[in-house]
């Protein structure tokens, strides 16, 4: 392959990847796939994505080339199916008949490649009544009963979990899943398929724990009164003297002995299995907690097994000793951003290029993958535009 990677950037070197532009969860599946060593196309509209945010510092644009087409063009669906003709994936996340209206969609695309794994990323999914109706996160962990559950107090509204719960986790993770079996499939039989990611299919099948906790009787349908949402008084989050937090997580006796010994409370063992007399627990671990700073609690349970640890901002989160042992975050073009994830033993992951201009890389998407359409489709502006990758690979990556 003619891209400038190395051969061992990722266990998804090789692979070839477009991403019709969008926001949210496609573009995150499509990082992770970049980031996996997979060479991303990120076909970008004339005009951007509308999300307000600088291209320069959209991480989850990290690790991918990019080109701009107007697929409303005359040639602009004949230059995306040239690139599908050398791809092993392609990720969407129109609303359900969009692709299909731009000449785009599976169809048209599985005829020109019939190996390609077509991933569609949506919140509703491709049918049923809501299919083709707009929706966000918030909306989509609603009704699967995902945000129902989340937050510790249950006459209180639920908890936002920001959009890691439905975009992320329930879409671009399952997406990601879906590919990367279906390409598993195609190797293996020459036969390429369209992967359907919902959010509403994702985020309920992430609830499957809890529904058998329910059906056992170890689950209450309602929020703050359970063992992992808030309800229990050695699981959750309390206020230090400082106006900062510490998390705790004592759930088996033997960290709750330790954690009860750390917080001097070593009479308040005995509540541990008393439902009844929980709230006076609570009130004893919180007065304890309000006594001391979050760095003096933070001191006080560092490397022992009481399962406590401070809460952090984001900002605070990449000076953690621990994540910096592991280089958890790293920095990379002047941008602190997490580091690629999972980790592999032989063909790590790596943060190779920033986040991908608009078009930046046109002509030499064009000279890599044998597509010269895309030179006549490249907009006249994008010639001279700043290029995302100058850089070599080999720029240097700070752990931080």
């Amino acid at each position: 392959m003619g891209t400038r990677q190395t051969e061992r950037t990722g266990p998804l070197a090789g692979v070839r990847v477009v991403e019709l532009a969008g926001i949210g969860p496609g573009p995150f599946a499509a990082m992770l796939l970049g980031d996996l060593g997979a060479d991303v196309v990120r076909v970008d509209r004339p005009g951007g994505a509308g999300i307000g945010v600088d291209p320069a510092k959209d991480l989850t644009n990290r690790n991918k080339r990019s080109v701009l087409l107007d697929l409303k063009s005359p040639g602009g669906p004949a230059a995306v199916l040239d690139l599908v003709e050398r791809a092993d994936v392609l990720i969407e996340g129109y609303r359900p008949g969009v692709a299909e209206r731009l000449g785009v969609g599976p169809g048209e695309c599985l005829a020109r490649n019939p190996r390609l794994v077509y991933g569609r990323m949506t919140g509703w999914g491709q049918d049923g009544p809501l299919a083709p109706t707009a929706g966000h996160d918030i909306g989509y962990i609603a009704v699967t009963g995902a945000l129902g559950m989340i937050g510790p107090d249950p006459d209180g509204p639920p908890a936002i979990p920001a959009n890691l719960v439905g975009d992320y986790a329930g879409g671009s993770l399952y997406l990601v899943i879906g590919v990367l079996a279906a390409l598993q499939h195609a190797r293996a039989h020459g036969e390429g398929q369209v992967v359907d990611a919902a959010i509403v299919d994702g985020t309920a099948h992430l609830t499957t724990m809890i529904h058998a906790m329910v059906a056992a009787g170890g689950w209450q349908d309602r929020r703050g009164v359970n063992l992992l949402d808030g309800g229990c008084p050695f699981y959750g989050v309390y206020a230090t003297s400082d106006g900062g937090h510490m998390a705790v997580g004592a759930l088996e006796e033997r960290f709750y002995d330790e954690f009860a010994r750390l917080l001097g409370l070593e009479e308040a063992t005995s509540l541990r299995r008393d439902l009844a007399r929980w709230p006076e627990l609570r009130e004893a671990v919180a007065a304890r907690f309000g006594s001391r700073t979050r760095a003096e609690w933070t001191e006080v349970f560092e490397g022992t097994d009481a399962c406590v640890a401070p809460v952090l901002s984001l900002r605070e989160a990449p000076a953690h000793p621990h994540l910096a042992a592991r280089a958890t975050f790293a920095e990379h073009g002047g941008l602190v951003q997490p580091a690629p994830a999972p980790r592999f033993s032989v063909t790590p992951g790596t943060l190779r290029t920033g986040p991908a201009l608009p078009g930046a890389d046109t002509a030499e998407v064009a000279r890599d993958w044998a597509v010269p359409a895309l030179h006549a489709q490249d907009a006249p502006h994008t010639q001279d535009a700043p290029h995302a990758h100058d850089a070599p690979h080999t720029q240097e990556t700070k752990t931080v």
